[in-house]
């Protein structure tokens, strides 16, 4: 007779290291991240990735300016932005992702490397949309280095992608899950002062500061369930809205701005 684990027990069961899949993810989140680097490094990005960069980073820090401003929940959200959201450079070229991960697993738990993993999925998806995004800018629209926010979101609809863009907001908020399960693992901090000096001499340093960084940010969260929440609440109703789905924002407001400013989104000139 099979028994099933009710999903209230199953929330208070300890955390436990991930298994085979979740190596095989990271393993080739590292190999996506390589690729991409490859093709990127000792290049400037074409003006309309640049600016489409800059403006989705301002929009961002528009859309949460709210968990900017406060001092709870300020850290994490510069974590998000900055090293989620944010395209990251975890790209050794000296060495394949298989050695890299063995390298971190002798000195991490494998569930302490799992938000290093979805970071890099995240990473390597972002970049996949921006490139779709851009292509369908120039192709459809006639765009070249900047946009309005019409000829954007009629892009983004032109992408025709809804469930790709589901799936950034879901690993988004899954890194934030993973932090607060390796913070609860015993010993991980000082599991990883370990790792940092042979992580330096390598030249894996980055992906050992992403972990510092995750988890000190984590850490200064009071209620990590409620913030997460807020973000994929607000994410899914601006991409909703887009799309013209149930449940989106409000006309009045439809990049969810909390700063008090134009609903607007503009970068600013120097």
């Amino acid at each position: 007779m099979t028994t099933e684990v009710s999903s209230s027990a199953a929330k208070d069961q300890k955390p436990t290291s991930p298994g085979i899949r979740d190596t095989a993810r990271l393993i080739g989140g590292l190999r996506d991240s390589l690729s991409y680097h490859e093709q990127v490094e000792n290049r400037v990005l074409p003006p309309l990735l640049a600016y489409l960069g800059t403006w989705q980073s301002v929009r961002l820090s528009r859309t949460h300016a709210d968990f900017l401003k406060n001092p709870e929940t300020s850290k994490a959200c510069r974590f998000f932005l900055s090293d989620v959201y944010a395209p990251l450079d975890f790209a050794q070229r000296d060495y394949d992702g298989q050695r890299i991960f063995d390298f971190m697993n002798r000195f991490l738990p494998e569930a302490t490397l799992v938000p290093l993993a979805l970071a890099l999925e995240v990473n390597a998806l972002s970049q996949q949309l921006d490139q779709e995004l851009a292509e369908a800018l120039t192709t459809h629209l006639g765009v070249t280095d900047h946009f309005e926010t019409w000829q954007y979101e009629e892009a983004y609809r032109l992408c025709n992608n809804y469930d790709d863009r589901v799936r950034q907001i879901d690993l988004v908020t899954e890194v934030g899950k993973h932090l607060d399960r390796v913070g609860r693992l015993p010993l991980v901090g000082s599991t990883l002062r370990v790792a940092k000096g042979p992580a330096q001499r390598l030249g894996w340093i980055e992906m050992q500061n992403f972990l510092e960084r995750g988890l000190d940010a984590w850490k200064s969260l009071r209620q990590p369930d409620e913030f997460l929440d807020t973000i994929e609440q607000r994410e899914r109703a601006i991409l909703n809205r887009i799309y013209g789905l149930p449940g989106g924002a409000p006309p009045d407001n439809p990049y969810l701005v909390t700063d008090g400013g134009p609903p607007e989104i503009e970068i600013p000139t120097a």
